[in-house]
């Protein structure tokens, strides 16, 4: 049997899938806003309860508990030859980011200069290194976590570093559901780690949302791409106008 946790997740992209929000289904199983939003984020739901909200909700029991039973531990990175791998095909490369994306063939070969023969050799490949399980009429599962991310100071992340960054970075963020911020702050390393805790949730709520979007029609959703970084730090230009300070302060980053 699924964890509790991994019931109320699949259910919770399910009630989303539908159009379900927190208070139109606390009005059909007759409790609070508060009180449904505080049984979701504790887990705390009985079988019972599970069975009202998806019989509200018109959806199936099995199903949540199917889906929930089919979810299994994936790991968050590759590894290094896997990333070598990619890197030694820039094709295999962009196929590898359309599946993280879990674009479907049909998508991939209307977008790109790729042939349905082309991309099916790269989604075996795909399989081969372990980053995806290719099924029948060639469609595919994730063996990679929603927590995924490249290696740190990997072969790709220095593709990235070095090709991509700029690109990314070249544009205005002044679109719809755009934004680019760059806040400076004075922390504790305590606090520091928290607050990498709290990046770390922001990047499961994109994998929430980017998980239950998928059964829009493509033509209701468009590619974002979110850049997260938080490290010490301190721009050159800025370092060079200090003022010298005395040799028993100077922590170990200055030395």
């Amino acid at each position: 049997m699924s964890s509790p946790e991994l019931i109320v997740q699949v259910l919770r992209a399910e009630l989303r899938a539908v159009g379900i929000t927190y208070k139109l289904l606390a009005e059909r199983i007759g409790m609070s806003e508060s009180s449904v939003k505080r049984m979701f984020g504790q887990h705390d739901m009985s079988l019972s309860r599970l069975a009202q909200i998806c019989k509200a909700a018109g959806i199936a029991l099995e199903d949540v508990l199917r889906a929930a039973a089919d979810v299994t531990p994936h790991a968050d990175t590759l590894t290094l030859p896997q990333e070598n791998s990619l890197m030694a095909n820039p094709k295999l490369l962009l196929m590898a980011i359309c599946c993280l994306g879990h674009w479907t063939l049909e998508q991939v070969v209307e977008t790109y200069h790729l042939s349905e023969p082309e991309c099916i050799g790269l989604l075996a490949e795909l399989d081969r290194l372990g980053l995806i399980e290719l099924k029948p009429l060639n469609r595919y599962s994730m063996r990679v976590s929603n927590a995924f991310h490249w290696l740190a100071d990997g072969p790709v992340q220095q593709y990235f570093r070095e090709h991509v960054v700029a690109d990314y970075f070249g544009g205005h963020f002044d679109g719809a559901g755009e934004t680019l911020m760059c806040i400076p702050a004075r922390l504790s390393l305590p606090s520091a780690r928290e607050l990498v805790q709290k990046i770390q949730h922001l990047a499961g709520e994109l994998a929430r949302l980017h998980q239950g979007d998928r059964r829009l029609a493509a033509s209701e959703r468009d590619g974002f791409t979110l850049l997260l970084g938080f490290r010490s730090w301190e721009f050159g230009a800025f370092t060079a106008l200090r003022r010298p300070r005395p040799a028993h302060q100077i922590g170990p980053r200055n030395k």
